[in-house]
């Protein structure tokens, strides 16, 4: 697992991972993905959520999986098939790798995931996030992810001044990610800061006033909030 030294402080660190997690238990969304540590559909979960919102990928999930409930009945699929049971998702690019990535499993894995963050990583289509996601949601290893709504959480409340390259941001922030998982709470923490930034800390208009952090943001205290 990839380290950054970084200068944070502790206090701060603990009151937003504190926060942050009493928010989640009770403005969690409860998600069909969430109730399972099956790392086979905990990624085609992740997949799915590539580009496209929750409420849609809702209304595919349960029916890609009623049809290809194991990764090795996804790696005998043909194609077309999987295409097929992919249309109007759209990026079919992510159903070819997805297809790619169970017949990998099956072939190099004998049918089992592997465990460990480099393995995952090298499957086809599988990047540093989704690798995170499914190391973290599935075996709850203190793997970081880094989505859009992660990353604008960790940049709004704890990035005060870029990195003199965006190579050196995205290095910290990969290093912020990782800093703030509790020992022994990567699920809640990772699915915490990832609805906490679709649902509070948004894009657009992000609901300060409802921020259980809001006092110690470097965001609000920059005079950015809406």
């Amino acid at each position: 697992m990839r380290r950054y030294r970084l200068r944070l402080d502790a206090k701060k660190i603990g009151k937003f991972q504190a926060a942050l997690l009493s928010w989640f238990a009770e403005n969690g969304r409860d998600l069909p993905w969430r109730r399972t540590r099956d790392p086979y559909r905990i990624l085609v979960s992740e997949v799915m959520l590539q580009q496209t919102q929750v409420e849609r990928v809702l209304r595919y999930y349960r029916r890609f999986l009623r049809e290809y409930p194991r990764v090795q009945d996804l790696a005998a699929a043909r194609p077309a098939a999987v295409r097929e049971s992919w249309e109007g998702l759209g990026y079919y690019a992510r159903a070819r790798n997805l297809h790619a990535t169970a017949r990998t499993i099956v072939r190099r894995y004998e049918g089992r995931f592997p465990r460990r963050l480099e393995e995952l990583e090298d499957l086809p289509g599988v990047g540093r996030y989704t690798a995170g996601a499914v190391a973290s949601f599935a075996y709850e290893q203190p793997a970081p992810i880094l989505d859009t709504n992660v990353r604008r959480v960790l940049d709004r409340f704890f990035v005060l001044r870029r990195g003199s390259t965006p190579t050196a941001t995205e290095r910290r922030l990969w290093g912020l990610a990782e800093a703030v998982i509790p020992n022994g709470n990567a699920w809640t923490m990772n699915q915490a800061l990832m609805d906490f930034g679709a649902m509070v800390c948004t894009a657009r208009n992000p609901k300060c006033p409802r921020c259980p952090v809001g006092s110690l943001c470097a965001f609000c205290q920059r005079g950015k909030s809406a």
